[in-house]
């Protein structure tokens, strides 16, 4: 898969980590269902992998846990960008073998889209592209839908080889963040670089960097003006912009603090909190 608005060379999302109420059982839905592997694990952290050195998710056992809250800010769900429709063919034949339920299927015009979430209760979609040249656009914006998804064309992709794993070129594609305002967030991602693609009503926003259909998604749909989730709640707790090189970074750091918003130095990585309260490691 070329990778044309992910890798190094864009700024993009490249990992997150989530809070989860029994690691085992995690691993197991990660590994078993959707077919990562596990890069390194301790007792209370686990990290997955598609390719055996880049970490697309960790995986946090919270002691005390409150179950997932969805009327909350935080995640809505986590994008994964499979390189073929082979490939999602294949994982959505395996899930509809041993029978994971599925939250629901769409065409999306830009791309073919599977939904699900994990035993917590985290949102996953599974999707593939379709090429650039099919997408429409108008000026700065690209048309998307939510239509209903061919399934059989897509199974018919799959290959008669048992689903055992994920491809390693299978990557985060994008973040759907749950928010309190979207007019806040829009002002804040917009600092981090990302540019409005799409905007449905006052209720969803869609943003990118290099011209892709999102990078991160925001919507208010069970959230307005709702609160953060606690420390020891189910869900986000994390996730990383990556940008191309220091340069761009910085410019992005002195951006926010025009803005009067504080970032932090952790580990080689600056966090900076969104006006929900996500929490974005700024990495290179």
């Amino acid at each position: 898969m070329k990778l044309l608005f992910h890798g190094t060379h864009t700024t993009n999302v490249n990992h997150i980590h989530l809070k989860v109420s029994q690691l085992s059982k995690s691993i197991s839905f990660y590994k078993e269902k959707l077919g990562f592997n596990v890069l390194k694990q301790t007792k209370h952290i686990a990290h997955l992998s598609t390719n055996g050195k880049d970490i697309l998710i960790t995986l946090e056992e919270v002691e005390s846990t409150i179950p997932l809250s969805h009327n909350k800010t935080g995640l809505y769900h986590i994008a994964l960008l499979f390189p073929s429709r082979k490939e999602l063919a294949n994982c959505l034949n395996h899930l509809l073998l041993t029978k994971y339920p599925l939250q629901g299927a769409s065409d999306h015009l830009v791309s073919e889209a599977i939904y699900l979430a994990d035993p917590d209760g985290n949102g996953i979609e599974l999707y593939v592209d379709r090429p650039t040249d099919t997408w429409t656009k108008n000026n700065n914006t690209i048309e998307m839908a939510t239509n209903h998804l061919d399934v059989q064309d897509l199974l018919a992709q799959k290959c008669d080889i048992p689903f055992i794993k994920l491809s390693p070129e299978t990557i985060i594609g994008h973040i759907h963040l749950q928010v309190a305002n979207i007019a806040d967030s829009e002002r804040f991602y917009q600092l981090l670089g990302f540019n409005i693609v799409n905007r449905y009503g006052n209720q969803a926003l869609f943003m990118s960097t290099g011209g892709y259909h999102h990078h991160i998604g925001l919507n208010t749909w069970h959230s307005k003006d709702a609160s953060p989730s606690n420390a020891d709640e189910i869900g986000l707790k994390s996730f990383t912009i990556m940008y191309p090189n220091e340069e761009t970074r910085k410019a992005v750091i002195a951006q926010l603090k025009m803005h009067n918003i504080n970032t932090h130095n952790q580990d080689s990585n600056y966090t900076v909190k969104d006006p929900s309260d996500n929490l974005i490691l700024l990495s290179i």
